[in-house]
Formats: C-alpha cells, sequence, structure tokens
C-alpha cells in the first residue's frame, strides 16, 4: 500500500532545505515509489540532449529535477503551513491548514 501524501499535483508548495531551499512553485508531477515530486522552475539541471528528431541540434537543456516530498510545505494564502486532516460536514476527508484552520482545496 502507497503512503498518504501531503502534497498533490497542482498545489503550491514552498522548498524548506536543499539547495533551492526557500523557492517555491507549483507541484507538476509525483513519484510515489521514490517519494519525490517535481516543481515547475524549481530544482533545475543541466542536461545533455543528444540530437533527436525533435531537437536535431541536442545540447545541454535545463529542467527540473525531483525534490523529496518531506522537504516541501504547502503555501496557503502565502505562507508555508503543516497540513491536518479532518472529516467536513458532508463526512468526507479533507485537508486543513494547521496555521490558518481552513481548508485547503
Amino acid at each position: 500500500m502507497q503512503q498518504k501524501l501531503h502534497i498533490k499535483v497542482g498545489d503550491t508548495v514552498k522548498v524548506i532545505s536543499g539547495e533551492s531551499k526557500g523557492q517555491e512553485g507549483q507541484v507538476m508531477s509525483i513519484d510515489r515509489k521514490k517519494m519525490r515530486a517535481i516543481i515547475g522552475g524549481v530544482n533545475l539541471v543541466k542536461k545533455h540532449a543528444k540530437p533527436s528528431a525533435s531537437d536535431p541540434q541536442g545540447g545541454i537543456v535545463e529542467k527540473e529535477a525531483g525534490i523529496h516530498v518531506s522537504n516541501l510545505m504547502i503555501v496557503s494564502k502565502g505562507e508555508a503551513t503543516r497540513i491536518g486532516r479532518k472529516m467536513d460536514k458532508n463526512g468526507k476527508l479533507v485537508r486543513y491548514s494547521k496555521k490558518t484552520g481552513e481548508e485547503i482545496k
């Protein structure tokens, strides 16, 4: 069984440790096996690309690399916050901000 994560694709997150500390971006994809997420515009690495039909020149390309989910915090109302889970009125489990107490969509 896969572990439930505190982030989802589309969330705005802040990097809290590592080389990209302090940077914010949106979660583009999540690798649940490796527990890593790719954040748009964060943790850019240079990759050597071979020439191909789509890119006949090849060369050095900058792209996003994965960051471990433990190094990410959700941003709610401009502030990084921890996440909790609780039942709403309809009996559905929802995420909420521990800092402000309000629901996170």
